[in-house]
């Protein structure tokens, strides 16, 4: 097994060596999430299990961002969380208080925007299936769409705007909604180098300003050291966790840490014990 390497960079790298991964979690006041145990089976004509003896505690306020190798159960593990999945055995414990709101918001790498609503409706529309008045809902939504740059689009429709813009209008709805989780799977990679690199700026933006608890799917080490305060690497199918590591970078946080010898070190490391899983991920293609 390679060296982790994460505490000679300033951060932190827990794998099964360090603490018991697969111990149940004791939940605290601080935790948004405690996954218990959890495994993902799916049957049909070929049973296949997803994921196996998921445990982790997720912090309220914190933005985590989980990578893997392609089929490894991210998306499943992002989709139980919210509770558009069930898991097969264990448990998720939600610790977050909402009445009007639901629990959590998503944003999906296919944005996810209804064509039949120009970009306002768009942005209120959580709020107004939580039947917040119109006026309210509105004044919200203005104000959202103001702080991912789509001022003076409030009238446009999605097909006359760029990808780009479709999935700040997705980000902008998913915030407006005021759920205290945002669960986000890939949301920015359908999009061009360039404009992935803005979104990043912005969400990290978005997110400083707002602390919600934030969970990100992505395949992209360098995206997953330039926003999270944690990474959490999964294992080939079934997917387990194979290491949490703690980012090191401060916040604010912007692109510029991109260009650091720190990161540079942390994106080979992570990559070097990354490929083993994506090697044998290969094998089930």
């Amino acid at each position: 097994m390679r060296p982790a390497v994460g505490a000679l960079l300033g951060g932190i790298r827990y794998s099964p060596e360090k603490v018991n991964m697969n111990q149940a979690p004791v939940a605290t006041a601080a935790d948004a999430f405690v996954v218990r145990n959890v495994s993902k089976v799916f049957s049909g004509s070929k049973r296949v299990q997803a994921l196996t003896d998921i445990n982790l505690n997720l912090k309220k306020g914190s933005f985590t961002c989980i990578v893997g190798p392609s089929g490894c159960g991210k998306s499943t593990l992002l989709r139980i969380l919210g509770e558009l999945e069930t898991a097969t055995t264990g448990e998720v414990a939600h610790n977050v208080e909402v009445t009007k709101v639901p629990k959590s918001a998503f944003v999906f790498q296919e944005h996810g925007v209804f064509p039949w609503f120009d970009v306002l409706q768009n942005v209120a529309f959580g709020e107004h299936m939580a039947s917040v008045g119109k006026k309210e809902r509105e004044a919200n939504a203005r104000h959202w769409i103001g702080e991912v740059g789509l001022t003076g689009f409030e009238n446009s429709y999605p097909h006359q705007l760029s990808g780009g813009m479709r999935q700040r209008i997705a980000i902008a709805r998913a915030f407006a909604t005021g759920s205290p989780t945002l669960l986000m799977d890939e949301p920015l990679g359908a999009l061009d180098a360039q404009t992935r690199i803005l979104m990043q700026e912005q969400l990290v933006h978005l997110w400083e300003a707002e602390r919600k608890t934030v969970v990100l799917v992505t395949h992209s080490i360098e995206e997953a050291l330039l926003l999270g305060d944690q990474i959490v690497m999964m294992s080939a199918r079934p997917g387990r966790i194979k290491e949490i590591i703690d980012v090191p970078f401060g916040r604010p946080r912007n692109i510029e840490v991109e260009g650091t010898a720190e990161f540079a070190q942390m994106k080979q490391s992570i990559w070097e014990s990354l490929r083993d899983e994506v090697q044998a991920s290969l094998k089930f293609s």
